[in-house]
């Protein structure tokens, strides 16, 4: 008897024969899982390039709720697959045949611990909606409190975890024996897929999430998410507020000339750049389908079970290439690219800075008319094109971008995204320079660390330079060029070094008693403080002017050389 998971390698081989990707077959030696069957007529490559899209997204919709999801992430991946994959990926449907209601009875139940009637007043026998992971009933509580109910499908999980077993020896394989998967990478774009589906399984995870953007939406009057009863959520169920509203693509035209849409845009394009470039957080699938109008005016935001979240040192970036590209700026934009991404073999740096350029210049060109989304959403397609593989977060933020852009022109067709990002760009700036209070212990245990080491090591290089043993290796000297760089360096070391010795004196101060205070405080070691918060900031202010003037300059130089 033939192992059931053979059939899903079987089945997997079959998928990659069809779409063109054979020589991943023969390269990593599955051909003994290939055997013939019935039907495997079909298996013969289908061609031209939307209608083989739309039957590899619709070939993945049948292979289970796996590789939908696994179809829904590669959907984000704009420098791995042409754009028609993306779009047909993007237009998967997680809708099958519901349940039913008896299985769905049992789950909660179980999950609860007592019959159904005894938690909820009614439980609807239809559901609302049906997906490959769970499905949507209409309840009420036994208070009258009027709630949903997502319930988990039975065997989902084993279900998946099968798959995932299948997957990850492809992604070994591939990974280990063939060019396309050293090059791309399949085993951590799996790793990537695995925490996805994962979170997606618990519906904890979701309740949670639920919670922190209720409270991250908590200052936008016009922004609601439903919360979780958490006293009616388990890994299996999740049960939250009921919100009567109408999905936003069900309302036409003449429907929303009774709606305020410009405030509601403003408010959730706003809160989506906060949530992103602040908190660092990511609703993933914002598209239309999971936005609600509510009767009175407000936009509900549903389905949180795919989030990600923004590392710190990658806020940082997009803020400064979110405002590159409302600048127009497309050398900034690559630049900023090219150290975001890594770089895989055949990348050109040239070729990607000229590509990038245009790009902007193009969309920057066309007014009102500019899409965020669309940019980033194209530039992750330019950097695999060229080369260079970004953050897999970079992807879903320009994916989570565009289904905004999508959202927002649908309520209101004069939006535009750029002139938010400028109307707002204090804002942002203010995110991305924000510190946390960790942070700058941090800083100040490694100033106090370089102060007090660096007496010790300045002497061992004064007693090098006199007993004629320190040595300077340049490669390339430009005289001129080395003394001004020395004297910059100097002259913020110095800086640097004042500034650290007015904190550290200021602190002790603090322990002298003084009559005069200021919160609190000893007066005089509060306005030292203040003066080396000052002089602080104004030496970064300085280094920043001065650094970009330089490499503005260098960069005239090298278009003046070519």
């Amino acid at each position: 008897m033939r192992n059931p998971l053979d059939s899903r390698y079987v089945d997997l081989v079959r998928l990659l024969r069809r779409y063109g990707r054979s020589d991943l077959v023969s390269g990593a030696q599955l051909d003994e899982f290939a055997v013939d069957e019935p039907g495997a007529e079909a298996d013969k490559p289908v061609t031209g390039e939307t209608v083989t899209a739309e039957r590899f997204a619709s070939d993945l919709e049948r292979m289970g709720p796996t590789f939908i999801k696994l179809g829904q992430l590669l959907s984000t991946r704009f420098d791995l697959l042409p754009a028609a994959y993306t779009a047909a990926l993007a237009r998967l449907q997680d809708t099958v045949d519901p349940v039913p209601f008896a299985a769905v009875r049992e789950v909660v139940e179980s999950e609860l611990g007592a019959p159904i009637t005894e938690r909820f007043s009614d439980f609807a026998v239809d559901p609302l909606a049906s997906a490959s992971i769970g499905q949507v009933h209409a309840a009420t509580l036994r208070n009258g409190h009027e709630v949903v109910v997502k319930v988990q499908r039975p065997g989902v999980r084993e279900t998946v975890r099968d798959d995932m077993e299948v997957l990850t020896r492809l992604a070994s394989i591939a990974d280990n024996r063939t060019e396309v998967g050293r090059r791309f990478g399949f085993g951590q774009l799996l790793a990537q897929f695995r925490r996805s589906v994962a979170g997606e399984l618990d519906y904890r995870r979701e309740a949670k999430n639920l919670v922190t953007f209720g409270e991250l939406t908590a200052e936008y009057d016009r922004l609601v998410v439903p919360q979780p009863v958490m006293e009616y959520t388990t890994s299996r169920l999740l049960t939250m507020d009921r919100i009567e509203g109408r999905k936003i693509t069900d309302v036409g035209r003449l429907g929303l000339t009774d709606v305020d849409a410009r405030p509601i845009v403003e408010e959730l394009f706003r809160a989506y750049l906060r949530m992103i470039l602040d908190h660092g957080v990511l609703h993933a699938d914002p598209h239309p389908g999971n936005l609600l109008l509510t009767d009175d005016g407000r936009l509900a935001l549903l389905d949180l079970g795919m989030t990600a979240s923004v590392p710190p040192r990658l806020q940082g970036e997009v803020v400064k290439l979110l405002l590159a590209i409302s600048d127009g700026d497309g050398e900034e934009a690559a630049a900023i690219l090219a150290a975001m991404g890594h770089p895989i073999e055949g990348y050109d740096a040239a070729a990607f800075r000229d590509d990038v350029t245009h790009l902007v210049s193009e969309a920057v060109a066309s007014g009102a008319d500019l899409q965020v989304g669309t940019v980033l959403v194209d530039l992750s397609r330019l950097s695999g094109v060229h080369g260079l593989r970004p953050p897999s977060e970079m992807s879903m933020i320009g994916k989570a971008m565009l289904n905004l852009d999508q959202a927002t022109s649908h309520l209101d067709p004069t939006f535009a995204p750029a002139q938010c990002i400028r109307d707002n760009v204090s804002e942002i700036f203010a995110s991305g320079l924000k510190t946390s209070p960790g942070g700058l212990l941090s800083a100040a245990i490694e100033a106090k660390d370089f102060t007090a080491h660096l007496p010790q090591r300045a002497n061992r290089i004064l007693d090098a330079m006199a007993a004629g043993e320190f040595r300077l290796r340049v490669d390339a000297l430009d005289e001129q060029r080395l003394h001004l760089v020395l004297q910059r360096v100097a002259n913020r070391l110095t800086l640097g070094l004042i500034i650290a010795a007015t904190l550290i004196g200021a602190a002790f101060m603090m322990r002298v008693p003084s009559s005069w205070t200021l919160l609190g405080y000893p007066g005089i070691a509060i306005v030292f403080f203040l003066l080396a918060a000052l002089a602080g900031v104004a030496l970064a202010v300085w280094i920043i002017a001065t650094d970009r003037r330089v490499a503005q300059t260098d960069r005239h130089q090298r278009g003046a050389q070519r």
